[in-house]
């Protein structure tokens, strides 16, 4: 039977400031599959995060922020196939970004095999390699990719900033759960897609 929970408080910070020398932005599987109404694994409330991530992106492109896409991939006969069904298969319509968001010449698109853009891939390589100290990650979906993404970037020591506007749940609970996990277990910054902001004295 279902039943209702009180979600405990947390805070959206009106603003976050970044230093765009060690700062990223990670865009999270905004892919056909999820984003298009009649994708295989549609989230009804992605398409309203397009324009907050177009924001998002033309702030990092404008500031020179290292900005990862990542791309959910998949293969027949795939273990994740029992759990989810059939998505985001390489190659197809389904599996390409959207392409409001298509990625630009010099930003990295991450091929992934599971929930967390950390997990057999060479993300934490790349941002080694640039020296960067925190993340801001958007995308969808709140409460699995991007979730487990977050969660595996703290556990690295790299700080997490993330738009709630610029995310996206299969149900309200699991943003909420999301959010607060966010805040409360990994320290990490909520605002919205217009509260980043440089740091003062940091060159534009």
């Amino acid at each position: 039977m279902p039943r209702t929970v009180e979600v405990p408080e947390y805070t959206i910070a009106p603003e976050v400031e970044i230093d765009p020398r060690t700062t990223a932005l990670i865009v999270v599987d905004m892919q056909n599959d999820f984003v298009r109404p009649e994708g295989k694994l549609f989230v009804p409330d992605a398409p309203a995060t397009v324009p907050k991530i177009q924001a998002l992106l033309a702030f990092a492109r404008q500031h020179g922020l290292f900005t990862v896409f990542t791309q959910d991939t998949h293969y027949p006969g795939d273990p994740e196939f029992p759990i989810w069904g059939e998505h985001c298969v390489a190659g197809t319509w389904g599996w390409q970004i959207i392409d409001e968001l298509a990625p630009r010449e010099g930003e990295l698109v991450l091929q992934k095999r599971r929930y967390d853009a950390f997990y057999g891939t060479p993300l934490d390589h790349e941002l080694r390699l640039r020296k960067i100290e925190q993340l801001i990650i958007c995308g969808t979906v709140a409460s699995i990719c991007v979730h487990y993404t977050a969660a595996s970037a703290a556990l690295r020591w790299y700080g997490v900033i993330i738009p709630v506007d610029a995310t996206s749940a299969l149900h309200p609970f699991d943003l909420e759960a999301a959010n607060r996990q966010t805040a409360f277990l990994f320290r990490g910054v909520l605002t919205r897609a217009d509260g980043v902001r440089l740091r003062s004295g940091v060159p534009a």
